[in-house]
């Protein structure tokens, strides 16, 4: 590390799985030297942890920023007095490093913190937890199978998706986007899947370097644990258990087609859902065994180890970290060939089956139950690939190279 102390790493807060990558990549760097920052807006999941933790705005400014983007459409426009109150605090800090996380749902002036990137000479790292930064609104586009990221945006499709707005101003948020993200003089954007890295080179961003740092877990936790889980529940040994994860349930996270393989496999397949609200579950037939969201990662690796498979039929999707913490209890997946999913599998723990085919994923799960050609130990030992700590640790080395 040559000349590099300082590092101020910014999200949209400080707790889930972007929260828990920027605090973890924090700890890592604290590690070897640094000093770091973590700046994010104060919200009712997301308040002040560590005493080098920044406020960037207030919950009731934060809200009145979102509500004014929904309105107008114009997402990272407000929030002026607050970002120029936090660029004030930049400058006394004086940072070697800003790690860029998520930017997105209004809580900073984006002009404003580019421009102030682009004067100052500021080495940026940038982790791209989703498409946002490429389009003109929305995270993803792969469910609408929109492709107007590529050519400017306009008439979306997407615009009640989060971050929702009223107005389409897709085009001019396009336009603006370009100008304000390109130019950085220092700026290496890294993504957690060669399918993100793919299409970062396809848009506006082109112009800088991209690596790949995969998305990690705490192996530690996810590891074969013994529970009464299938006991509790009623599912027998030789019943075959299928399980989905998800803390948002809905269409894109392939719930429909957890509903369809209901209705289609028969009586020994059982299906267990982690994360289900009321109103999901609701969607779903009799007999789907559904368990409300868990805090509990111990619980939820017992839940893991006794399942017989992993069923990930996700529809838009990065680096979705429930497959390896799946494989990292014993557990084998199968899922959609969507985005970043299939990359954490290989022939030796899972299947991949064509985007959106039910009759295909059904066929699959089937032959797996059939044949079972995947052993728990393959499973872990893929898993081992994905550690936590050690994805932490090349961010800390990239801050090394960044400062050579």
């Amino acid at each position: 590390m040559t000349g590099m102390k300082t590092v101020v790493s910014i999200n949209l807060g400080n707790y889930g799985s972007t929260g828990g990558i920027m605090t973890g990549i924090s700890k890592a760097a604290e590690a070897r030297g640094y000093t770091v920052y973590n700046a994010y807006p104060w919200s009712r999941n997301c308040r002040p942890r560590e005493k080098n933790d920044i406020v960037i705005c207030g919950s009731l400014l934060n809200r009145v920023n979102q509500k004014l983007a929904y309105i107008t459409g114009l997402n990272g426009c407000f929030a002026v007095a607050r970002t120029a109150r936090f660029l004030s605090r930049l400058d006394i800090i004086k940072p070697d490093i800003l790690h860029f996380h998520n930017l997105h749902n209004s809580y900073l002036n984006l002009p404003m913190l580019f421009r102030y990137v682009k004067k100052r000479g500021v080495r940026v790292i940038w982790t791209l937890h989703d498409c946002w930064s490429m389009t003109g609104h929305c995270p993803f586009f792969t469910f609408a199978g929109c492709d107007r990221w590529k050519t400017g945006c306009g008439s979306c499709p997407q615009l009640p998706v989060y971050p929702a707005a009223l107005i389409d101003r897709t085009r001019y948020m396009w336009n603006k986007k370009k100008k304000w993200f390109t130019g950085v003089p220092d700026l290496t954007i890294v993504t957690p899947s060669l399918w993100l890295s793919g299409l970062v080179r396809q848009s506006f961003l082109s112009c800088y370097p991209v690596k790949v740092i995969n998305n990690g877990i705490d192996v530690g936790v996810f590891r074969p644990t013994a529970s009464g889980f299938r006991e509790e529940h009623g599912i027998s040994p030789d019943d075959f258990m299928l399980l989905g994860v998800a803390f948002d349930w809905s269409v894109y996270k392939g719930l429909d087609v957890f509903a369809e393989l209901a209705k289609r496999l028969p009586g020994k397949f059982r299906i267990v859902l982690v994360g289900i609200d009321e109103k999901a579950e609701s969607a779903l037939p009799k007999g789907v065994v559904c368990v409300r969201r868990t805090a509990d990662r111990d619980e939820l690796a017992g839940i893991y180890s006794a399942a017989d498979l992993f069923v990930n039929p996700t529809r838009e999707d990065n680096f979705p970290t429930v497959n390896i913490e799946a494989l990292s209890c014993g557990t084998p997946v199968v899922t959609f060939d969507t985005n970043g999913s299939p990359e954490i599998i290989d022939e030796t723990c899972g299947s991949v089956v064509p985007y959106g085919d039910t009759d295909a994923m059904e066929k699959e799960i089937r032959r797996l139950a059939e044949e079972k050609p995947y052993s728990r130990e393959s499973c872990v030992r893929r898993a081992g690939l994905f550690r936590r700590d050690e994805c932490f640790e090349k961010y800390a080395e990239l801050y090394d190279e960044q400062g050579e």
